[in-house]
């Protein structure tokens, strides 16, 4: 499985990259914070993946890596995508490495 750290994904974001960017996480966790991904919480990953770019990067995100791995083998095994990167470490990450202000559970 491909993988992305938070500081690569600053990058690309920073930099205006052409991505997309998945939160598999449930929506009420989504509203506490979130790093403006489209919300597909992972029970729905399969049944939504009409909503997965094929044609770019998919950056593929949740609280701490778990789940988001889940749902790119997911894809993988059953759609065959193969453009899609787990982000290390989650939102949790992103607060220790990028912003701390953003809020956590």
């Amino acid at each position: 499985m491909k993988e992305i750290t938070v500081e690569e994904l600053k990058k690309m974001i920073d930099n205006a990259e052409d991505f997309q960017l998945i939160d598999v996480r449930e929506p009420f966790e989504y509203e506490v914070s979130h790093l403006n991904g489209e919300n597909i919480p992972l029970s729905g990953i399969i049944i939504e993946s009409d909503k997965i770019a094929t044609d770019k990067p998919v950056i593929v995100q949740c609280r701490s890596g778990k789940r988001s791995a889940a749902a790119i083998m997911q894809l993988e095994q059953q759609l065959g995508y193969e453009n899609l990167y787990n982000l290390e470490g989650g939102i949790l990450a992103w607060k220790e490495k990028i912003d701390p202000s953003i809020q956590v559970y």
